[in-house]
């Protein structure tokens, strides 16, 4: 895992991982990222929706005796492909698998907009490619009738515009406030990031695209200096210590 992009943002295993292998592998857009302070390196991309063959490409390359840095955004195992790697790795039994942790959007996003996560929170993907829209709802209620924190990874894309605004009208519906707190971010640690605060009722009418993450806070989640920030739970009554 790569965290969101930038050298400064990645673990420094994540950074000697890759600094250390011969061949980086893994989605165009990612190592398009990472290339340029890696030129000496063997490069193996595929498109997007062609993961299983980006997998199969790294473990045959690894099976050679090569050693091969296959990078994701974010942290490899939260929706990243640590997962199929690993899957498929049984059919190369002589390749070993480490998996190297990265900052995923949750939490690097959180950073940009303040303290969002600061109590439970779950993490909830609206892409229904690989996820049933139907189980997508069942989450997005539990996790409302629960008042979790809630990070939302793939609000929208061309074919699922209406996918934000429909999960924030099953929040609604399953006891969110319309002035419940949120906040997303575009671009996090890349060129051109921004963040925004809203209410959950103005977020329902936002348009965002896949390279943003939302967030949606608690009922006790409140805006403090234009940071969104959920409390912890201590008593900071500021009296006598």
């Amino acid at each position: 895992g790569i965290g969101p992009g930038a050298i400064d943002q990645m673990t420094f295993e994540a950074y000697h991982a890759i600094e250390n292998c011969d061949v980086i592998a893994g989605y165009h857009v990612y190592v398009d990222l990472v290339k340029d302070r890696f030129p000496d390196k063997k490069i193996i991309t595929t498109t997007m929706r062609r993961e299983e063959e980006r997998c199969i490409l790294a473990l045959q390359e690894a099976q050679t005796g090569a050693d091969v840095a296959f990078i994701c955004s974010g942290d490899a195992g939260v929706y990243g492909m640590a997962s199929p790697v690993l899957e498929l790795a049984e059919q190369w039994p002589d390749v070993d698998v480490c998996v190297v942790a990265g900052v995923t959007a949750a939490l690097s996003g959180a950073a940009v907009l303040g303290a969002p996560l600061s109590n439970d929170f779950c993490v909830i993907s609206l892409s229904d490619l690989l996820t049933p829209w139907e189980l997508i709802e069942r989450r997005l209620r539990a996790a409302a009738l629960g008042d979790f924190s809630i990070a939302l990874y793939n609000p929208s894309s061309k074919k699922r515009k209406d996918h934000l605004q429909k999960a924030c009208d099953i929040l609604l519906e399953s006891g969110k406030s319309p002035g419940t707190v949120c906040g997303f971010v575009r671009n996090i640690g890349r060129d051109g990031e921004a963040a925004t605060l809203c209410t959950l009722a103005e977020l329902r009418d936002t348009e965002v695209d896949m390279f943003t993450t939302v967030f949606i806070g608690t009922a006790e989640t409140k805006v403090l200096r234009d940071r969104m920030v959920t409390p912890r739970g201590y008593d900071l009554t500021g009296g006598d210590t």
